[in-house]
C-alpha cells in the first residue's frame, strides 16, 4: 500500500518530542529508578571506548605537621586507581503495521495511535529495567546493565577484584541475618559499619515483607517519613534519617544499604532514550522505531554499600 506521505514524518516528529516525558515517567516511577537518578545521581559523558570512574582508596602520606625547616615529605603518592566500566545497550521497538496506518489516516489518529504504542512501549521498559538494574549484570549472557545485586555482591566490579591482595577497600559489607527476625540492632550495625562520619547510606530498600516488618517495629508515633521520597509518590519510612521504602524486585529477605553519592546512573549523552527514524522494511508491512539507551549503572565506592540479607 502507499499509505500517506506524511505519515513517517508525523511519526518521527511526535516520537522525538514524547521520549522527554517517556524518559522522565520511566525513572519516576519505581523508588530505584528515583534514588539513581535523582539529584547528582545520572552522569552523562558523550563518550570514550569505556567509562571510566576514578576511586581514592589510601589517604596521602604526606601530610602531617612540621616545625621551622623540617622537611617536607615529597613521597609521590598512590592511593588513587580507576574502575572502567563498558558501555551497555538497551533499545525498545516501536510497530505501526500497514492495517494500523490505514485505519489512523488523519494526523489525530496517527498521533494518538502512536501514544498508545508509546505508553505500551513505556511500561514494558520501567519493568524490564527495573528488574535489570536490581540484577547481577549476568543477565542476557551479560549484556544487561550492572545491577545492584552486583555491586554489593563482592565480586570483580569494574575490573576491580576487591578479593586480590591490597583490594580490600573494593568489598562491600555483607551480613548473613542467620534466618532470624529482624531486629533494628542488626539494621543498626549494617548502617553504622558501613558510615563513615557524615558519610551515610541515603537509602535503604527491601521487599514489601521485610519493609512490612520493619514497620511493626516502629511505635506509630516515630513513623516518620522522607518528604522528597514521598512527594515521588513512594512509600517510606526513616531509619536513622535514610529513606526505608521497598522494590519489587529487591532481593526477598534482605534490606540493601545504598550510599548513592557513589553510584552513578552513567547515559550517553548523546544516545540516551534517542529515537530512530521510522522505516519500512521491503518484507513487512509495518514500519518501525527504535528507543535506544547507551549507558551503565556504575559504583565509585563499595564498602559503603551493605546488604543485610537471610532475615526471617
Amino acid at each position: 500500500m502507499a499509505g500517506n506521505a506524511d505519515f513517517d514524518a508525523i511519526l518521527s516528529t511526535t516520537l522525538k518530542n514524547y521520549v522527554p516525558r517517556l524518559a522522565d515517567n520511566v525513572f519516576a516511577a519505581r523508588p530505584l529508578f528515583y534514588a539513581l537518578t535523582n539529584g547528582q545521581t545520572i552522569r552523562r559523558i558523550n563518550g570514550g571506548a569505556k567509562i571510566v570512574v576514578p576511586i581514592i582508596y589510601g589517604k596521602n602520606t604526606t601530610a602531617g605537621s612540621y616545625s621551622g625547616a623540617d622537611t617536607i615529605a615529597i613521597t609521590a603518592q598512590e592511593g588513587i586507581t580507576a574502575a572502567e566500566y563498558a558501555w551497555k545497550q538497551y533499545a525498545a521497538t516501536v510497530t505501526i503495521t500497514g492495517i494500523e496506518e490505514a485505519k489512523n489516516n488523519g494526523e489525530a489518529q496517527i498521533i494518538d495511535l502512536l501514544e498508545g504504542k508509546i505508553m505500551q512501549t513505556e511500561q514494558t521498559i520501567i519493568d524490564n529495567m527495573n528488574t535489570m538494574l536490581w540484577g547481577d549484570g549476568a543477565g542476557n549472557g551479560g549484556k544487561d546493565f550492572s545491577g545492584i545485586q552486583q555491586v554489593v555482591a563482592g565480586g570483580t566490579l569494574g575490573g576491580i577484584n576487591p578479593g586480590a591482595a591490597g583490594n580490600a577497600w573494593w568489598q562491600p559489607t555483607q551480613t548473613n541475618h542467620g534466618n532470624a527476625a529482624l531486629t533494628l540492632t542488626a539494621m543498626s550495625s549494617m548502617y553504622n559499619t558501613i558510615s563513615e562520619g557524615n558519610d551515610q547510606p541515603t537509602i535503604i530498600f527491601g521487599d514489601q515483607a521485610r519493609y512490612e516488618k520493619y514497620e511493626a517495629l516502629l511505635q506509630p508515633q516515630l513513623r516518620y517519613t522522607s518528604a522528597a521520597v514521598a512527594d515521588a509518590g513512594f512509600q517510606n519510612l526513616l531509619f536513622k534519617g535514610a529513606p526505608v521504602t521497598f522494590d519489587d524486585n529487591c532481593e526477598a529477605k534482605a534490606f540493601y544499604f545504598l550510599n548513592t553519592k557513589y553510584l552513578r546512573l552513567v547515559a550517553h549523552s548523546e544516545t540516551w532514550f534517542q529515537p530512530t527514524p521510522f522505516v519500512r522494511p521491503t518484507n513487512q508491512d509495518a514500519r518501525y522505531a527504535q528507543i535506544l539507551c547507551y549507558g551503565e549503572l556504575t559504583c565509585s565506592n563499595r564498602a559503603r554499600q551493605g546488604r543485610l540479607h537471610n532475615i526471617a
